[in-house]
């Protein structure tokens, strides 16, 4: 067996494990922290010349943004607050792909800073979460903004 098929498989259980055992809270933090990577990833690509694998990782990052974190939003419950992520996802988005247009690293750091100060926000109000078994006060409105799982 190929050695690199094994460790991908290996990879990618551990992923698919990671999401079986997670609460809604740890999901979104997943999506954050996916998205963040697939930027870094992005970024050493353009470095490398490779415009193609390039071009999967912002797919990728535009994909988990998108798609994940734009989607897992509660518009109803979570009301001004999911409506301005709403407008900062789709930001992020259109960010992401100018700089795959552009091949602009200084774009993709701009993005993983907001996702990184988002991905930070959101892992704050973790302990939070744990220790009351509920939305804890100070996160509610955060928490209300994403829907459940």
């Amino acid at each position: 067996m190929n050695t690199t098929i094994a460790i991908n498989a290996y990879k990618k259980v551990g992923v698919e494990s990671k999401v079986i055992g997670a609460d809604p809270h740890q999901l979104i933090s997943m999506l954050f922290q996916g998205g963040l990577l697939a930027i870094d990833n992005a970024k050493t690509e353009i470095l490398n010349k490779d415009i193609a694998a390039k071009g999967k990782f912002i797919s990728k990052a535009i994909a988990i943004i998108g798609e994940g974190l734009h989607a897992s939003l509660d518009k109803k419950v979570g009301g001004e607050l999911a409506e301005n992520m709403s407008s900062l996802y789709d930001y992020m988005v259109k960010r992401l792909i100018d700089a795959n247009l552009k091949n602009d690293i200084t774009i993709l750091d701009e993005v993983a800073g907001l996702l990184g100060e988002l991905a930070g926000a959101w892992d704050s109000i973790r302990p939070n979460y744990i220790q009351s078994g509920s939305q804890p006060m100070g996160s509610a409105n955060a928490q209300l903004a994403y829907r459940r799982a």
